[in-house]
């Protein structure tokens, strides 16, 4: 096991280049069982979900290899569908599998998914979707069956926007008879991205990026090559990093038009942007202004921006809040920032923010993905030494991230411990 080890203080000056999009490559990944051939993705990153997903799709009779992010994909001899509790309980997005193969094969067989521990997470609005596809859905000692001779289309409205039940019912519905509509659909360009690569594939697909999809179904797709869009959450994590620390960095390989919402929040709290492209130049102030965020489906602000946005008001002097209307229970990064000396109260789902003017350097421990990158980012600003543990969590969502803050100017690197 490893943990990350941050002298804080360092300005952080340079660039730094985005990774490819974790949760853009997930659905794409599995979006290639719904055709036997080969399929080439390239600027995948590498990290530990996207390793998961490639050893799920290995365990169908998928032939997988991935190297400096190409990611070759050959689904000719796919034959078994089902998804193992012991690789499904470690990463929630293997239930994308579950779409693919019903809407293909007739029938999949997938463990009730794991990974991150916060928070209520169900899968029941993926079922009740497949459901009204006319998938037969039992639940069988942890594990979902679904089977189908061939899916028809139907009128599908989410009661909540859900960007996992979005892609999945997307990827379900494009083998399916007829015409599927899904309403109050997710609007997050990774939505976009996977139905983009969809109708790559021959897909006739709708909508893709509003709240309303229409989906025409077809009788067979075929393998493409795809390129897959900038992590958004990276780009807004190393912002927050600059932010908190002073300094200016350009950021590289970037979608602004991904991040609307989160540089205006930026902008608001006093940090500088100037953008040239796909390149980010991010100018940090010498002194940041308290701002409250309320997270928001796409185009809003994102919950998985909240935990680094909380870590940066943290020493920020003055009163914020930030309130998370997505996840009730995203609060887990709380109690390890006040280690570290923030001045933070959780009411409900709202974080009452008292900005300190410093922090002091502890051992904190990760408890989820994003809480792990606040933490990185608390301890960057943070007098004295900061040991964060359980960093396997970061490793399922940022690519090298300690060695990308490094050639930043940020003292920091891993231990085993």
């Amino acid at each position: 096991m490893d943990k990350i080890v941050i002298i804080g203080g360092n300005r952080l000056e340079g660039e730094v280049v985005v990774s490819g999009s974790k949760n853009a490559a997930l659905p794409v990944m599995t979006a290639t069982l719904l055709s036997s051939g080969k399929f080439v993705i390239e600027n995948v990153p590498e990290l530990r979900d996207v390793k998961t997903m490639a050893n799920l799709l290995k365990i169908i009779g998928a032939d997988v290899k991935f190297s400096e992010q190409r990611m070759d994909i050959d689904t000719s001899n796919c034959n078994k569908f089902e998804a193992p509790y012991d690789l499904v309980r470690t990463m929630r997005a293997s239930i994308y599998v579950l779409g693919p193969l019903v809407s293909r094969f007739g029938y999949a067989k997938v463990s009730l998914p794991g990974g991150c521990a916060w928070g209520p997470r169900p899968v029941n609005l993926h079922l009740e979707g497949l459901k009204k596809l006319g998938a037969d859905i039992t639940l069988d000692q942890g594990y979902i069956i679904a089977k189908a001779k061939r899916l028809k289309g139907s009128l599908i409205k989410f009661d909540v926007s859900s960007v996992g039940a979005t892609g999945n019912i997307m990827m379900a519905a494009v083998l399916a008879q007829g015409t599927t509509v899904i309403e109050n659909a997710a609007k997050e360009p990774e939505i976009k991205a996977l139905a983009e690569f969809l109708v790559k594939m021959g897909a006739k697909i709708d909508g893709a990026g509003t709240e309303r999809l229409e989906i025409e179904g077809v009788d067979k797709l075929h393998p493409v090559k795809e390129i897959m869009i900038p992590d958004r959450i990276n780009a807004g994590t190393f912002i927050a990093a600059v932010s908190v620390t002073g300094g200016r960095i350009t950021i590289k390989k970037s979608n602004p038009d991904h991040l609307t919402f989160v540089l205006s929040k930026f902008q608001e709290a006093g940090v500088k942007f100037k953008f040239y492209n796909s390149d980010i130049i991010v100018d940090a102030p010498d002194k940041l202004k308290p701002i409250n965020v309320t997270t928001a489906p796409y185009p809003g602000f994102p919950t998985d921006m909240q935990a680094q946005w909380t870590a940066l008001m943290s020493i920020t002097p003055g009163i914020s809040i930030v309130k998370d209307t997505i996840y009730l229970d995203r609060f887990s990064h709380i109690p390890e920032l006040r280690r570290l000396g923030a001045d933070i109260q959780v009411e409900n789902n709202s974080a009452i923010i008292k900005g300190m003017r410093e922090l002091k350097g502890a051992a904190v421990m990760s408890t989820d993905l994003r809480a792990s990158a606040s933490l990185i980012i608390a301890g960057l600003a943070a007098k004295g030494r900061t040991d964060v543990l359980r960093v396997y969590h970061i490793d399922r969502g940022y690519e090298k991230i300690e060695e990308k803050l490094k050639k930043l100017g940020a003292q920091i690197w891993r231990e085993r411990i």
